[in-house]
């Protein structure tokens, strides 16, 4: 095997990954406060498709050197917008119509391979706090909370990690089925 040159791997110009039809999933950082997990989110969301993000609360917003350090440039590519609060992004996606998910431990949270994705709607996915997760209000007002099951001796995943782990659940329903 050869590892492949990047002018061979036929990526998208910012120009053409603009007019890309995007999977109907806008991703909540719920005071995400490191800079470079937000940098590494905004990648994520460029590889697969995401809409949009919403950074909220204490998460930064671009342009800042730790997040580009990280985003490689996808700080241009997906469109973002900022919330001062959670609670506002969170019930303007409910007022569109959004399926709004935590991605946190809770009571009754459903596995992320037992959770039935519906490609017919659109999505919220909020991603919490390093520390503190999302906010109970957060998870209070979700159609479904979903978690990632975990066999080791820790409890938590890295949120960009976690991030990356459910956004690829989500494209292989939305574009490889």
């Amino acid at each position: 095997m050869r590892k492949l040159k990047n002018s061979e791997l036929e990526r998208k110009t910012e120009e053409q990954y603009k007019i890309t039809p995007k999977i109907p999933i806008t991703v909540v950082l719920d005071n995400v406060r490191s800079l470079n997990n937000i940098g590494s989110v905004f990648r994520t969301s460029d590889a697969f498709f995401i809409e949009q993000i919403f950074l909220c609360g204490i998460s930064g917003t671009p342009p800042h050197n730790d997040i580009r350090k990280t985003a490689i440039g996808a700080e241009k590519t997906v469109n973002w917008q900022y919330f001062q609060d959670t609670r506002t992004a969170v019930y303007e996606l409910k007022k569109n119509n959004y399926s709004i998910i935590s991605i946190e431990q809770t009571q009754n949270s459903i596995p992320l391979n037992e959770f039935k994705i519906d490609i017919t709607k659109k999505h919220c996915l909020i991603f919490g706090n390093e520390v503190k997760g999302v906010q109970q209000f957060v998870v209070d007002v979700s159609d479904f909370c979903i978690e990632i099951p975990q066999s080791g001796t820790k409890h938590s995943l890295n949120v960009s990690v976690c991030a990356g782990i459910v956004i690829w659940e989500f494209y292989k329903e939305f574009f490889l089925r």
